[in-house]
């Protein structure tokens, strides 16, 4: 029994409970056509979220957010906006559309991120900070998570990888997920067969995209819908699984 007035020893924090896996397809499309019926085959696959990829939304605005909230009401749809200014307007109009989440970029002033996070926080939206070409990766994703950011993407970028041959989100993956303590992603350069082994690494938010389901240079989808819907289907029965495991 410890003496009255004694200090008790401070306790550790407990651990933060591991995020559920999740599943995204990135549409990285330039037609709402295309981005709804290559929606349709990746939700019945089993897919969680949807992702109005950059070039959607340069070709078809909010009108492809629009649509595939409409279309699938029940599955999230994250704007990949890459915001870097002008935050509280893009990501106020993205919670008009029905969008879930918004991406806001790490090299974007702290001003705009904390700009995105106050319009996520009274329309209803998640944030996700990117940091893409940041140089000091771990640094720029403890920034985000402290104003205010709910997940973080460790991202290779399409045309950094075209330079820096063998670059992938492997090389910060680690150091990222033991700077903050928010869900993280890893986006860029990864295969089929890296997917299933995120959640374990701490990144459990898994994105099937460019070039694995989307043309490496068209982007277009990949394959006939019946091989793409077994390759979406095997991503998820590997994520989940492996999570269980």
């Amino acid at each position: 029994m410890s003496q009255p007035g004694a200090m008790s020893a401070a306790r550790p924090a407990p651990p933060r409970a591991p995020h559920p896996p999740v599943v995204q397809v990135s549409l990285d499309l330039t037609s709402v056509d295309e981005a709804l019926h290559v929606a349709e085959i990746a939700v019945r696959a089993g897919v969680d979220w949807l992702e109005a990829g950059t070039p959607l939304i340069l070709a078809e605005g909010l009108r492809g957010v629009r649509a595939l909230h409409e279309r699938f009401p029940g599955h999230p749809v994250v704007a990949d906006l890459k915001t870097m200014d002008g935050g509280y307007l893009e990501a106020e109009m993205m919670a008009g559309a029905g969008a879930s989440m918004v991406v806001v970029m790490s090299q974007a002033h702290p001003a705009t991120v904390r700009a995105v996070v106050r319009a996520a926080r009274q329309f209803g939206l998640k944030v996700m900070g990117d940091v893409l070409a940041a140089a000091d990766k771990p640094g720029a994703a403890r920034a985000l998570q402290a104003d205010g950011c709910d997940y973080v993407i460790v991202h290779t970028g399409f045309d950094e990888r075209h330079e820096r041959v063998g670059a992938t989100p492997w090389d910060d993956l680690a150091a990222v997920v033991a700077a903050v303590d928010i869900p993280v992603q890893a986006v860029g350069g990864l295969r089929l067969e890296d997917l299933d082994r995120l959640p374990a690494a701490g990144a459990p938010l898994v994105v099937v995209g460019a070039p694995l389901v989307i043309d490496h240079d068209a982007f277009r989808a990949a394959s006939e819908d019946e091989a793409l819907e077994m390759v979406l289907r095997d991503v998820v029965r590997r994520v989940k699984g492996a999570a269980r495991s």
